[in-house]
């Protein structure tokens, strides 16, 4: 498991998971507050594995220069920067545009239908 990680399973996930990926939710937060694409997550998502490579190599002589510990580490920050990123701007969709959309569920939002398209539309007949 060293050869993937690059470290011990306790020091991948103390520095990887809950330093670098608490940074990246908090880093997709702040992009998508700031309406930022999404391409930006991935790219400063690897600027943080990056980061944290390094913080297992100096701290807990991990391998500094792997590209499958790097892997690991990207994807572990990714995905908690991605929560982040989708999780903050379902809500600013559903905040900032109350009366365009609503809430679908945690990450999505949907359309609100209008009055309008009530009345435009027949009545059933049987």
């Amino acid at each position: 498991m060293n050869e993937i990680l690059g470290a011990d399973i306790p020091v991948f996930i103390g520095v990887m998971v809950v330093l670098a990926g608490g940074c990246g939710f908090m880093m997709g937060q702040a992009l998508a507050g700031n309406w930022r694409p999404y391409w930006q997550v991935l790219f400063y998502s690897a600027l943080l594995a990056a980061a944290g490579r390094f913080l297992e190599y100096a701290l807990f002589s991990g391998q500094l220069l792997a590209l499958v510990p790097f892997l690991a580490g990207y994807v572990a920050v990714l995905a908690l920067a991605s929560l982040g990123y989708r999780l903050t701007l379902a809500d600013l969709m559903v905040r900032q545009y109350p009366w365009l959309y609503e809430r679908a569920d945690v990450f999505r939002w949907r359309e609100k239908p209008s009055a309008t398209d009530n009345l435009a539309a027949p009545p059933a007949s049987h």
